[in-house]
C-alpha cells in the first residue's frame, strides 16, 4: 500500500526530525556504495563518498548512481566530471577522454564545471566555466549510455571571459535551461533547441545584501584577499517548471520569478517587476526544491542545512560538525537529499593563498521525510 503524504505532514515530519536531531546529536550512518543497511529516519545522514579531492556540486538518480563535478578551486586531479562508485572509490564519467590532465586545455574536454543537474529525462547537465579556454559550456549525457547528447556554446556577448556561471537547472518540458553568474550577477536562459540565450542583470535582487557577512566558525570568509561577498549563486525551478527561485549567497531573502517571461523573451523592465520574495534564507551555496514546495538550503555559517516550508518558515533542518562549506543540494529520489561538502573556505582563494582543508570531502545524503 503507497501511503499518500500532505505538505502539513511532510512539514510537520520535518521540523520534528530536525529538533529531535539537533537535540541528541544523532551520528551519520555509513553506508556502502548507495545501498542503506537500515531504515533511515528523516533528518539521518548517511556517508555517501569520502574522497581525497573536493567534489563541487552533486546530481544523482532515483536508484541512486552519484555524479559529482570536481571543484575547479581544488587543486588539479586530471578529473572533473566523476561517479561515485564506492565509499572511497570513484571513476572519470563518462569516461576518461572528457577529462583534462590539468595542463592542456581544448574546446573537446571538460575544463572547469561546477553546476551539475540530473534532468527529467535522465541525463546529467554541468556547466563549465572554461576558465583556462575563456568559454563557458554546457555539456548534456546521457546517464545509461553515458554519450554527449548535447553541447551548447555561450556567446561571449553572454557570458564573457572572467564569468563564473557557477549553477543551473533544467527544464525539459519546454526545453529552457536557466543559469546563474555571480561575477556579474545575472540569470542566464538558454533555449536548448536553438541554443539562443539571453541574460538578465542589473536587479537589485541579484545582488549581495548590505551587513550579510560570512563568518565562519569566527572568521570572516576572504576572498583573493576581501572579504567574500557574492551575489546570485542557488538558482531551483519549481516541479512543473513554472517558476524560477534564486537568491545571493551573501543574502538572506530568496525570491521567484515566472520562467515563462523568458521564455516569451519579456524585457528585463517585465522581468524585474514581477521578482517577488516569497521568503528567507541562510548563507548558502546551494538550494533545491522537492515536489511539495519546500526549498532546502545549504547554512555554510552554522555547518547544517535549513528548510523554507511551504507555508512560509525557516527551520534549522540537520547541523553536523563536517558539513564544512556544504555546497551543492540536490535530489535523487522525491525524498533523499545529497549534499556535496568540500570545506571550500580553506581553499587557498579563500583562505589567504593557504590551503587548510583536511580530506576526505564528503558526499553525503539524508532523508527528508519519514
Amino acid at each position: 500500500m503507497k501511503i499518500q503524504y500532505t505538505a502539513s505532514r511532510i512539514v510537520t515530519s520535518i521540523l520534528l526530525a530536525s529538533t529531535f536531531i539537533i537535540a541528541n546529536g544523532i551520528q551519520a550512518k555509513e553506508i556502502d556504495g548507495n545501498t542503506a543497511p537500515h531504515n533511515p529516519v528523516a533528518g539521518e545522514i548517511e556517508v555517501i563518498a569520502e574522497l581525497p579531492i573536493r567534489p563541487g556540486n552533486v546530481a544523482a538518480t532515483e536508484q541512486g548512481r552519484t555524479f559529482a563535478t570536481v571543484h575547479p578551486l581544488d587543486k588539479p586531479s586530471g578529473v572533473q566530471l566523476i561517479e561515485i562508485t564506492g565509499k572511497q572509490q570513484y571513476h572519470a564519467w563518462p569516461s576518461p577522454a572528457y577529462q583534462n590532465d590539468g595542463k592542456n586545455f581544448s574546446d573537446d574536454r571538460i575544463d572547469s564545471p561546477l553546476g551539475i543537474y540530473r534532468d527529467d529525462q535522465s541525463r546529467i547537465w554541468i556547466v563549465d566555466m572554461g576558465m583556462h579556454i575563456g568559454k563557458t559550456r554546457i555539456w548534456g549525457f546521457d546517464i545509461a549510455s553515458g554519450k554527449l547528447v548535447q553541447k551548447i556554446d555561450l556567446p561571449t556577448s553572454i557570458a564573457p571571459a572572467g564569468s563564473f556561471v557557477q549553477d543551473l537547472v533544467v527544464d525539459n518540458k519546454n526545453g529552457w535551461i536557466y543559469l546563474a553568474d555571480i561575477a556579474d550577477p545575472g540569470l542566464i536562459a538558454v533555449n536548448m533547441a536553438s541554443g539562443q540565450a539571453r541574460r538578465f542583470g542589473q536587479h537589485p535582487s541579484l545582488n549581495t545584501e548590505a551587513g550579510v557577512a560570512m563568518i565562519i566558525d569566527g572568521k570572516q570568509v576572504q576572498f583573493n584577499g576581501k572579504p567574500a561577498e557574492v551575489g546570485v549563486d542557488p538558482i531551483t525551478l519549481s516541479a512543473d517548471k513554472e517558476t524560477i527561485y534564486f537568491g545571493a549567497m551573501n543574502g538572506r531573502s530568496w525570491y521567484s520569478v515566472p520562467a515563462k517571461l523568458f521564455r516569451e523573451n519579456a524585457s528585463n523592465a517585465q522581468i524585474g517587476q514581477a521578482i517577488t520574495k516569497v521568503g528567507s534564507k541562510p548563507i548558502s551555496d546551494g538550494a533545491a526544491i522537492d515536489e511539495y514546495g519546500n526549498h532546502f538550503f545549504t547554512n555554510l555559517i552554522e555547518h547544517g542545512i535549513d528548510v523554507l516550508t511551504a507555508q512560509g518558515e525557516v527551520q534549522p533542518f540537520i547541523r553536523d560538525s563536517r558539513l564544512i562549506w556544504p555546497d551543492g543540494v540536490q535530489f535523487g529520489s522525491k525524498s533523499w537529499l545529497y549534499i556535496s561538502v568540500n570545506q571550500l573556505n580553506t581553499t587557498p582563494a579563500f583562505n589567504g593563498g593557504i590551503d587548510e582543508g583536511k580530506a576526505p570531502f564528503h558526499i553525503l545524503r539524508v532523508k527528508t521525510i519519514y
